[in-house]
């Protein structure tokens, strides 16, 4: 082997030599950023995992949390409702009196009435015809006339013959008989005197009178008519005017109720309210119907027809009771119910007893303490232990 082999040998062994030490600086820059990647991607897995994890733990068991149904609760507590019964009926005089002729009855000559008037008492009604009665009436006062001429006579001569006693003119037997006719002769004038008595309050009774004030319900005479004794009523007077509702209550309400309780009635066909206060409870119930009335007495007004129709709120007196809104109670078939929600979260439907219905909710007499959690709405929605996510409603 020649020199120049020799030498260009250890030339190229040289640039080879050369060209791996540029290859291995290049090598650790490459390293360094696999590295880098390595860390980031297991940044990423953890931050993942532990999200994963987080919403695993938040998610009811068992529960798509998705589908669990937010429902609004309330724990109603217990107040005091003023308690109140509702009622309806039908309207009438409170004291309704009949008025008829009482005497021989006649022809009517004239009515002073009608409907709707108000009278006072003793005033006259209908005045029937009296001329017959009139002509009896003078032919009696004529007998006493004569009756009283009789005793003026006999009186005389009683008077005379006792002046002639002493002188033995008149007879002892002769005074007695002359006193005898005295006597007789005054008994005929009383009884002349009852006799026209007796036919004056005959001739009175012809006209019919106002027996006490009031309002005139009915008329059933006119001019020209013949009335008798105990004939059809031809008046119907509500005394004072005063009125009443006779309201129908079953009998589990009508125990609650007792005279002096108060009342706003209500007339169909008017807005208007009237207050009164019952004034007499049925002591007995109506055996089919299962009612008895309450007694509401009321003043009179024009609204208040006798007859008509009418509702009352009647107050009973107080109850403590939980008072929930409408929309938490629900019923059916089986009756009144609403859904609790218990410490599980689960809706359970439990029966209530309903009472008094305000302004401000239903009264709860039975069912509840006023303590649990009840759903507020939506309850027809819900199925007998379905759980739910309750959301407690702010007072």
């Amino acid at each position: 082997m020649n020199y120049e082999t020799t030498v260009m040998g250890h030339e190229d062994a040289a640039q080879s030599l050369e060209g791996t030490d540029g290859i291995v600086g290049v090598q650790p820059s490459r390293k360094k950023k696999w590295a880098i990647l390595a860390i980031v991607a297991m940044v990423g897995l953890v931050v993942a995992l532990y999200i994963y994890a987080k919403s695993g733990a938040d998610a009811p068991t068992g529960e798509d949390e998705s589908q669990v149904p937010v429902v609004t609760v309330i724990t109603p507590g217990r107040a005091t409702i003023p308690g109140t019964i509702t009622a309806s009926g039908s309207l009438a005089a409170r004291r309704t009196l009949p008025v008829g002729s009482v005497g021989e009855g006649g022809r009517v000559v004239s009515v002073s009435v009608d409907q709707g008037d108000w009278v006072r008492q003793g005033q006259v009604l209908v005045t029937i015809d009296r001329s017959v009665q009139n002509q009896q009436i003078e032919g009696s006062r004529a007998q006493i006339g004569v009756a009283q001429a009789d005793l003026n006579l006999a009186q005389a001569n009683l008077d005379r013959a006792l002046k002639l006693v002493d002188r033995g003119f008149i007879s002892k037997a002769d005074v007695d008989r002359l006193t005898a006719t005295r006597d007789a002769a005054r008994a005929r004038v009383n009884v002349a005197r009852a006799t026209l008595g007796e036919l004056q309050a005959r001739t009175a009774r012809l006209n019919i009178y106002a027996p006490a004030s009031g309002l005139v319900l009915t008329r059933n005479v006119e001019p020209g008519q013949t009335v008798g004794g105990g004939a059809t009523p031809l008046f119907e007077i509500a005394q004072g005017g005063e009125m009443e509702l006779l309201a129908l209550v079953d009998e589990a309400q009508l125990s609650r109720l007792s005279a002096g309780n108060a009342a706003e009635v209500t007339p169909v066909g008017s807005d208007r309210k009237f207050t009164g206060q019952i004034w007499q409870v049925s002591p007995t119930i109506d055996p089919q119907t299962r009612q008895g009335t309450a007694r509401v007495a009321l003043s009179y007004a024009p609204e208040l027809r006798p007859g008509g129709f009418a509702s009352a709120t009647i107050n009973s007196g107080t109850i403590v009771a939980p008072l929930l809104p409408e929309s938490a109670v629900l019923s059916d078939a089986n009756g009144s119910y609403v859904y609790v929600v218990g410490a599980d979260n689960k809706a359970v439907r439990r029966s209530v007893q309903t009472g008094t219905v305000t302004d401000q909710g239903i009264a709860i007499t039975g069912g509840l303490t006023g303590n649990e959690k009840i759903v507020l709405r939506a309850g027809g929605f819900l199925t007998e232990g379905e759980t739910v996510s309750p959301r407690l409603q702010k007072n």
